[in-house]
């Protein structure tokens, strides 16, 4: 299964913000939960549906989302 089969995006699921296909687990959770310090087996033992897979895949598309968005720089930013 690659990212495509694991992210689902649905207006009707958390206002189609990205989310692990058949649950309600956004990719913007799991990328803030192992930026404060979280490893897979908390996020796991956390949220019982969610798979190894699914955190890569997480990672896989917030990185392929990143790597596509345009850049703005903003005022007074180095």
């Amino acid at each position: 299964m690659g990212v495509a089969d694991r992210i689902e995006l649905n207006p009707r699921v958390m206002l189609g913000k990205p989310v692990i296909r058949g649950t309600r687990i956004t990719v913007e959770l799991i990328l803030r939960k192992i930026a404060e310090g979280a490893d897979e087996s908390a996020l796991i033992a956390a949220y019982p549906h969610l798979t190894r897979e699914d955190i890569q895949a997480a990672l896989v598309y917030a990185a392929d989302t990143l790597a596509h968005e345009t850049n703005i720089e903003l005022a007074g930013r180095p």
